[in-house]
């Protein structure tokens, strides 16, 4: 299933600079590292083989090009008796213009994580939203981003050839770029497929929340409503933010 999405202002902007992208690097870099100590604690093992959930989890930051040096380090800071227990939530919240927020949070202090969001949610103007008032208005899909244009038939044919039932292909968030969408169950899936014709390199995998009915903000409350975003960013235990603005 194709259907074709244009890069917007949103997609632009974000992607303007290259400190932006160190940034996401670096966002993506601790959110595996957060993961691996959670699954090292819960798993009660080091050892990849004896723990499944780590054996993936190392899988997979390895395909988000995660350094080996980020992962062996994670792996020997989850036994360290100060390391905290770090735990996933979500938060809800409403921006300008009728835009929607969705706050995804590892953290092991919820209290301060709790405090810094409804902190940097309120003095940008928005409003923290009710639990499950906004995350019902999102579908949550398995996401593959790739570093370069792909090719919709070659795609098409090699999801098929990798039981692949549900793909959209969008244009990516910068330019010659490409992302995939397809259901959770079938990320994995998706992601073989992209790696049978050649995409393999620099290309990310994760799941992520798509609004059902993407809305188109004024300039002004885009404007106001990335700020929200980018407060919201710049804390240590938000690991993404999502959001329903189409421009």
């Amino acid at each position: 299933r194709l259907s074709p999405l244009f890069m917007g202002r949103a997609a632009i902007n974000r992607a303007a600079t290259k400190g932006k992208t160190d940034a996401k690097k670096a966002k993506v870099n601790a959110l595996y590292g957060k993961k691996i100590i959670m699954a090292v604690k819960q798993g009660g093992s080091m050892d990849p083989v004896a723990n499944r959930q780590l054996a993936e989890l190392i899988k997979a930051a390895k395909q988000n090009n995660v350094p080996v040096d980020n992962i062996n380090r994670a792996i020997k800071r989850a036994n360290e008796k100060d390391t905290g227990d770090f735990s996933e939530s979500i938060f809800e919240a409403y921006g300008f213009g009728g835009a929607s927020l969705i706050i995804n949070v590892l953290s092991d202090n919820p209290n301060r994580s709790t405090a810094d969001i409804r902190n940097a949610v309120s003095k940008s103007g928005g409003k923290i939203a009710e639990s499950g008032s906004v995350l019902f208005m999102y579908d949550l899909k398995g996401k593959i981003e790739i570093p370069s244009e792909a090719d919709e038939e070659e795609l098409l044919m090699a999801a098929i050839d990798n039981d692949v039932d549900d793909m959209e292909l969008v244009e990516g968030d910068e330019d010659g770029t490409s992302i995939v969408y397809t259901d959770p169950k079938e990320t994995a899936a998706m992601f073989e497929a992209v790696k049978s014709i050649g995409l393999e390199e620099g290309t990310k995998m994760s799941l992520t929340h798509v609004s059902k009915a993407p809305m188109e903000c004024s300039e002004e409350d885009f404007e106001n409503n990335m700020v929200i975003i980018d407060a919201l960013e710049a804390l240590d235990d938000v690991d993404s933010v999502e959001h329903n603005m189409s421009n």
